[in-house]
């Protein structure tokens, strides 16, 4: 069944056509990521096929009864004015409105005891009880508790959770979600996962968090070059199809550029009163151009940037605290920072994280406790702000204002119009006004003016929020050469396990604990300390219940034996010997150089090693336990 069409839609942005005569449309069931590079107008379509922006030409049509949801990456709300909870259930649902008017009763201590029990009533006759709970659910996961707090007063991330959770309680046929992640905690964005993989959900989202995209999306769209392409599959299938695509255009627009030097050729030898007999070849001519014109597959632009010389004292933090409003975010916290430490913070907003960033880099000052710069440590601070720039100003005024010419980290020179090539900004883009960029590409600019630096400790606060896929994997590839220290904050996943060797985790009540691992090691850790508490749980019941038998004798715990003591390090061992090899293999899968079998041949060699891993550990728990 077909939820959402449309057909020959064309939309033209700042003098640029984003695309023409586009087709797309989306049926019940389908669960559709779109991928593009920033500026393609991903964003303009959803908010097109959403009915929020009309196409210059085409159309787009809904079916009949089809209750379509919009999430945008900045949400804006109608009254101002209003509070958290007319936002919420500002629909005309009958259901919302007897939740609504019971909520209201319940806060009140004075009410009237035959208006609570009207309220109730309501509720009981609308079946509304099962909706309240999911409603209260949906409100506790998205952290939205003061629901009398007006939305003036909220901040963007505030802002974007109340917009979904007006829009998961209505709850639309068809979601068009634009990075739904954005602004949510870890948890949170989980939470969302399962719930949108789990339902028969019909959605259209994009997303730049690539774990959050091959759980939730069925298939893939990408908007390249104006067009459309579709693959039914999830986000690592996408790839693979895609890299064979390009490689397919590449051949093609270098056939289509040598066949063009002939027939220009013929059509400079041309009179000008051509024949009829010509028309067909003039006409291919044009047809060969516009081919031609197309973007060739060759290697990838590399980004590298020299690093500033770090002297043996980095930073040393010594039992640094803070507060706000009575609230301790950081409670004695100290450490010492190394050379080419990968540091990623990990927690639930609102816990401090980006208070301790503005401490460690001196804009924010602590109550207690010092902090120790290392005279040589420089620091290159991205921050969630946007950038500022004035409106006469071009993409490469922007870049120039820091330096006119970049070191790279092999020692050449290169100037500023030639790095930002390097973080897709194309020639003619680099004199684009400021003000004419995507939201996406003006985050990109912001991270590129941080890098050009040479900081030798960098500090990135979200900043995978807004950037394409593609600018990540260059963003990736740079980090993980970059020789200094790195201290990352970021909900993206895939990001931070490819990334970070050990983590700062929020924990709350201001400890901060320091975690060898990165973000999957961290949450499996989580899941064993939860079998640890339950299994202690469950003894003293079973003891209590085994109490009246007091004449049985008590069963003594056995020591180890000498074999098993032998077996216990003989499985250590094994157990990092398999994990060297699994890290080796996983670097070989992800470094871009394999075919197909050698993708899956590895993959399968990966998931066997695991296993086995998963054996050893469980029997070296066991042995633990009597050691």
């Amino acid at each position: 069944m077909n939820y959402l069409s449309a057909e020959n839609i064309s939309k033209n942005y700042s003098e640029r056509w984003l695309f023409k005569d586009l087709n797309f449309g989306i049926n019940r069931g389908q669960r559709v990521g779109l991928v593009g590079v920033n500026g393609t107008g991903k964003t303009t379509l959803l908010r097109i096929l959403a009915g929020e922006v009309q196409p210059d030409s085409g159309s787009v049509s809904t079916r009949n009864g089809i209750l379509v949801g919009y999430l945008s990456q900045n949400p804006v709300f109608q009254d101002e004015e209003a509070s958290v909870q007319d936002a919420l259930f500002s629909g005309t649902n009958d259901t919302l409105d007897a939740i609504r008017e019971y909520e209201a009763v319940m806060e009140n201590p004075d009410v009237d005891h035959d208006v609570m029990q009207r309220a109730m009533d309501r509720m009981t006759d609308l079946n509304a009880w099962d909706y309240e709970q999911k409603v209260k659910q949906i409100l506790g996961k998205l952290g939205i508790h003061d629901l009398h707090k007006q939305i003036k007063f909220l901040s963007g991330g505030q802002r974007k959770r109340v917009a979904m959770a007006r829009m998961l309680i209505t709850e639309p046929d068809l979601l068009i979600l634009d990075e739904p992640t954005n602004h949510l905690d870890l948890d949170t964005i989980e939470w969302l996962e399962n719930l949108l993989s789990t339902q028969q959900q019909t959605l259209l989202m994009v997303t730049h968090d690539r774990y959050f995209l091959d759980k939730v999306a069925t298939e893939i769209a990408e908007l390249d070059g104006g067009q459309v392409y579709s693959y039914k599959g999830n986000y690592a299938y996408f790839l693979e199809k895609k890299a064979e695509r390009e490689e397919m255009a590449g051949a093609e627009v270098d056939k289509a550029r040598n066949l063009m030097r002939k027939e220009l050729e013929w059509m400079r030898r041309q009179p000008k009163a051509r024949g009829t007999k010509s028309k067909s070849r003039i006409d291919a001519f044009y047809e060969t151009k516009e081919k031609a014109a197309g973007k060739a597959s060759g290697p990838g632009l590399e980004l590298s940037v020299k690093t500033t010389r770090q002297g043996g004292k980095i930073m040393e933090v010594s039992h640094i605290s803070k507060s706000f409003g009575g609230k301790k975010l950081i409670d004695d916290f100290s450490y010492v920072f190394k050379k080419q430490d990968r540091i990623g913070i990990i927690g639930p907003n609102g816990m401090g994280k980006s208070t301790l960033l503005n401490m460690l880099t001196g804009k924010l000052e602590p109550d207690s406790g010092e902090i120790d710069r290392g005279q040589t440590t420089v620091f290159g601070y991205y921050t969630q702000t946007e950038l500022t720039f004035k409106e006469d100003q071009r993409v490469i005024d922007i870049v120039k204002e820091v330096a006119e010419v970049v070191e790279t980290a092999k020692g050449e020179t290169i100037s500023a119009s030639q790095f930002l090539q390097h973080f897709q900004f194309p020639p003619a883009q680099q004199y684009t006004m400021v003000g004419k960029l995507s939201g996406g590409e003006k985050r990109r600019l912001q991270l590129l003016r941080v890098l050009i630096k040479n900081p030798n400790f960098l500090i990135l606060d979200e900043p995978t929020n807004d950037l394409d896929i593609i600018t990540l994997n260059i963003l990736e590839d740079f980090l993980l050469n970059f020789g200094g220290c790195l201290l990352i904050v970021s909900h993206d996943r895939y990001f931070m396990d490819q990334l970070i060797d050990h983590a700062f985790v929020f924990e709350g009540n201001g400890k901060i604990r320091n975690f060898p691992g990165n973000y999957t090691d961290y949450r499996e850790w989580l899941k064993e300390q939860d079998k640890t508490v339950s299994v202690s749980d469950e003894k003293p019941k079973a003891a209590v219940a085994a109490a009246p038998k007091a004449d049985l004798p008590t069963e003594t715990k056995r020591k180890a034996s000498y074999k098993e003591k032998q077996e216990y390090e003989q499985l250590e061992k094994e157990i990092d010997e398999l994990e060297t090899k699994r890290d080796q293999l996983t670097g070989e899968l992800n470094s871009g150089g394999l075919d197909h079998e050698q993708l899956a041949s590895k993959a399968a060699e990966i998931e066997k090693i695991s296993k086995q891993i998963d054996q050893k550990s469980e029997r070296w728990l066991e042995l633990a336990d009597l050691m």
